[in-house]
């Protein structure tokens, strides 16, 4: 049984391939009866020569272009053809010529140039949606890209003059996309404004309160202890966050830490003195003041500082405290995690083991080893502390270093640092809190 995709026996096609050689130029009529098949002089297609003019009435025709069956729905223009073949004649070149071009051996197929053409606007398509696509998604674990944040300081710490802050300011500290400026026209875009509280309290500057922006949030800045910090009460209902070496701030800024050490440990300064204190603001009322008094009839304590008349420049501290034994780490008040430069800097980094007074010894344990300073608390008297330093042999004395074989001192007293320790923290930090009572959180 024949396949009805096969044409009746009359009007079989041989079998031998054909091949079609377009002539050099179509005649008019040639022409009149591509563009117009059913009006017009000239044979009609079903009586052309090649043509079988018993086709299978059910055979659909396909459209050839889309490579589907034509419907027969869509309207047809004047002459009874679509517009797509006058598109194909239109874009083949010298003129008449160019529809004999546009077919193919099969009849009505488009040539290898409008297949190019089609296959190039493809490809553009489907790049321009590829584009669109990375553009609107992100693909699963790849983090989004971080914006930078800006942080606003509003008064320089104790100076009028801010230092520069160049573009990478904060980069050099190891954070990035974090832009750090002091100036003040950035109010109202700013991400987050810094006020240090020193030149709050002594009115040398003054909040923007009237052009805070909305949701704006502030944070309150103080490395000082609350017995030097006046001025809170007035501050109530302000802030959002608070920066200071409290362990419990938003942001937590402590005046030193141990970080490990990557190479070999330097060797230990040559000793030759005993005890050394440098005091600046030295007032009676204080319990350093009173401790020292009870102290120096028992050890010999060699006092330097403006409080003695005896100050240090700043490159000749570490020098001057690394010949002596021990350094009075006394801090001017004792609170929650107040510790201080006088335990990073004037002992530990300068190679004295630190005699420290302060907050309780389980709050150094927290920063250094238990077993790197001596705590005032471990003793009963002025005068039994004092003997165990003056007792202490050189083996029990070196045990005090045992923490430089793996770790090292790292100092962070600058205020640059400091600010930009804001942008660490800021994606983790709570939005819309209110310090209501700063002044009982900070006293607490």
């Amino acid at each position: 049984m024949a396949s009805f995709l096969q044409a009746p026996a009359a009007c079989q096609v041989p079998t031998a391939r054909r091949t079609w050689k377009a002539p050099s130029r179509a005649s008019e009529e040639e022409v009149r009866d591509l563009q117009h098949p059913a009006a017009g002089p000239g044979p009609s297609r079903a009586t052309r020569p090649g043509v079988c003019p018993c086709r299978p009435p059910e055979e659909p025709r396909m459209d050839p272009f889309s490579g589907h069956p034509d419907s027969g729905n869509e309207a047809v223009p004047r002459g009874g053809r679509k517009p797509t073949l006058r598109v194909l004649l239109a874009l083949s070149p010298e003129g008449g010529s160019g529809g004999r071009q546009g077919m193919n051996n099969a009849g009505w197929g488009p040539t290898p140039r409008l297949r190019a053409w089609g296959a190039l606007a493809g490809g553009t398509l489907l790049g321009a949606l590829w584009l669109l696509w990375l553009l609107g998604s992100v693909p699963e674990g790849v983090p989004l890209p971080r914006p930078t944040v800006t942080i606003l300081v509003w008064h320089w710490p104790f100076t009028k003059q801010p230092p520069e802050l160049p573009g990478n300011t904060c980069t050099r500290y190891g954070m990035s996309h974090c832009h750090l400026s002091a100036n003040r026209s950035l109010l109202a875009s700013a991400d987050a404004v810094v006020f240090h509280h020193r030149e709050l309290e002594t009115r040398r500057s003054r909040l923007p309160l009237a052009q805070r922006p909305q949701g704006q949030p502030w944070v309150w800045a103080s490395m000082e202890s609350p017995s030097n910090t006046h001025g809170l009460g007035r501050l109530r209902g302000i802030f959002n966050w608070v920066l200071s070496y409290r362990r419990d701030s938003d942001i937590f800024v402590p005046y030193g830490r141990l970080e490990p050490r990557s190479g070999p440990a330097p060797p230990l300064p040559a000793k030759d003195r005993t005890a050394a204190w440098v005091v600046s603001n030295f007032q009676e009322r204080q319990r350093r003041a009173w401790l020292y008094r009870r102290l120096v009839p028992h050890l010999r304590v060699d006092v330097f500082g403006r409080a003695n008349g005896r100050p240090l420049c700043a490159s000749c501290l570490l020098p001057t405290v690394a010949r002596y034994r021990f350094y009075l780490s006394f801090e001017n008040s004792q609170h929650r995690d107040y510790i201080t430069e006088k335990f990073w800097r004037n002992a530990l980094a300068a190679g004295a083991v630190p005699v420290v007074l302060g907050p309780p010894r389980t709050t150094y344990e927290a920063f250094v080893p238990p077993d790197a300073f001596v705590h005032v608390d471990d003793f009963g008297s002025a005068r039994e502390l004092a003997a165990f330093l003056t007792s202490m042999n050189e083996s029990r004395y070196r045990g005090f270093f045992a923490w430089r074989s793996r770790f090292q001192v790292r100092l962070l007293a600058d205020w640059q640092e400091r600010f930009c320790a804001i942008c660490a923290r800021y994606p983790h930090l709570p939005r819309g809190q209110v310090y209501e009572d700063l002044e009982g959180w900070f006293q607490a």
